[in-house]
């Protein structure tokens, strides 16, 4: 999953971007209210961890600003102003969750994995299309309830793909979600594992498609 975090404590946004990376997440950060807007613009996101205290735009407004553009990004508020007041109205203005400072980064990462999965219409930990799914608990795929060995970079190109699946992504954003951390990958990389998955899905109804000019969409005939 790639997120948004906004967070000015240059100290704890280290850490998270460092521990979330951990569990496979891909994160960037803004430590401006102003940036929020522009880096939604930019890149696709599958969730916001929204700070209230930030400068140049405080949480609350950035939060509005999302909500009035009818941008639905799932939200996490992250802050320490823990108290009732802060969480009810955080909720009432459009936020879908609210973690308190300090916290531990197993709750934050399940609290992440369960705003996404809701936006996309699933009450259930997996993401699946067709007969292939992945479990984000275990992040074991599974095809026909058989395990589904893959290398490390085929499972994270095939994660992004099916926690979008019916929906393509460019091989742009499939380079930013799984190579992130790496230095001069080229796009042709992104080609070849999606002919390594093609191959591995053949036998059954999922199955890779090339939109042209949009780029990969994970889809199940059956």
């Amino acid at each position: 999953m790639r997120i948004l975090l906004a967070e000015d404590e240059r100290e704890l946004a280290t850490w998270l971007v460092r521990a979330l990376a951990q569990s496979d997440f891909q994160v960037d950060w803004v430590d401006d209210g102003r940036m929020v807007r522009r880096s939604l613009k930019a890149t696709r996101y599958d969730a916001l961890i929204l700070d209230l205290g930030l400068p140049g735009l405080g949480g609350h407004d950035v939060l509005a600003d999302l909500r009035e553009a009818d941008q639905r990004l799932p939200v996490l508020i992250l802050t320490a102003r823990d108290s009732l007041i802060e969480r009810v109205s955080s909720l009432h203005e459009g936020a879908d969750d609210f973690l308190a400072k300090p916290f531990e980064v197993a709750e934050l990462e399940a609290r992440l994995v369960a705003l996404v999965r809701r936006a996309r219409g699933s009450e259930h930990p997996r993401f699946a299309c067709g007969p292939l799914a992945f479990d984000a608990g275990t992040k074991q795929f599974t095809l026909t309830h058989e395990p589904l060995s893959l290398t490390p970079r085929e499972h994270a190109v095939l994660r992004a793909l099916i926690q979008h699946s019916g929906e393509p992504l460019s091989k742009q954003e499939i380079l930013n979600r799984v190579f992130s951390d790496e230095q001069d990958v080229q796009p042709d990389v992104v080609e070849v594992l999606v002919h390594r998955l093609r191959k591995r899905l053949h036998d059954s109804p999922v199955s890779i498609r090339t939109l042209r000019g949009l780029g990969y969409v994970l889809e199940s005939s059956g």
